[in-house]
């Protein structure tokens, strides 16, 4: 399974806003986006990005996953800290 493949069911089975993924088809890392993440705990958010893949997990299709999420603020603030990190 292609990574633009497990892009594409990831944004069609949920309203995630903006989603980037890296890695391999079998060992992924997803950084998940939008505002749906607004009061939702750690745990929620995770498994939210989670569900649409399980059955490829349970198939042996798809091996680890990593996930990151924020909100639309919050990712506006990660990636302005990180910018602020990397010039030093």
């Amino acid at each position: 399974m292609k990574i633009k493949d497990i892009k594409k069911i990831i944004i069609k089975k949920t309203k995630i806003k903006k989603i980037y993924l890296d890695g391999n088809e079998e060992n992924l890392n997803i950084i998940a986006i939008g505002d749906i993440f607004t009061n939702m705990s750690h745990l929620k958010r995770q498994q939210y990005v989670y569900g649409p893949l399980t059955k490829y997990i349970l198939k042996k299709i798809i091996h680890s996953v990593s996930i990151k999420t924020f909100t639309i603020k919050e990712w506006n603030f990660y990636k302005k800290s990180n910018i602020k990190n990397s010039n030093k």
